[in-house]
């Protein structure tokens, strides 16, 4: 259903339905943040509090840290993108009076 991160496919690969009217909204970058930022942050206190690093050590480290944990965040996800979605499909929907553009 995605073609990247946060970006929908415009059709589905194996039976071309149009997927346009899909949108990734916030999950995924909310995701990414929680699970960066409660690791980041409490390494960052921790290290800080422990052994008070001047300032341009932080960035040394955290910096490149957060880089490589957020590809990993994001490696499993644009792996998923190729698998076919789970549950009905839109036009499983249509075809019994449920979904449709409705204008």
């Amino acid at each position: 259903m995605f073609g990247r991160y946060l970006k929908v496919a415009d059709t589905r690969p194996d039976c071309g339905e149009a997927l346009h009217h899909q949108r990734a909204d916030d999950a995924p970058p909310y995701f990414t943040i929680i699970i960066i930022g409660h690791v980041v942050i409490s390494l960052v206190l921790a290290v800080e509090i422990a052994f008070r690093p001047p300032i341009w050590l932080h960035a040394a480290l955290w910096l490149p840290l957060t880089v490589i944990l957020a590809l990993l965040v994001l490696a499993p996800r644009q792996r998923d993108a190729r698998r076919p979605a789970m549950g009905p499909t839109h036009a499983w929907l249509r075809s019994r009076g449920e979904g449709g553009d409705r204008r």
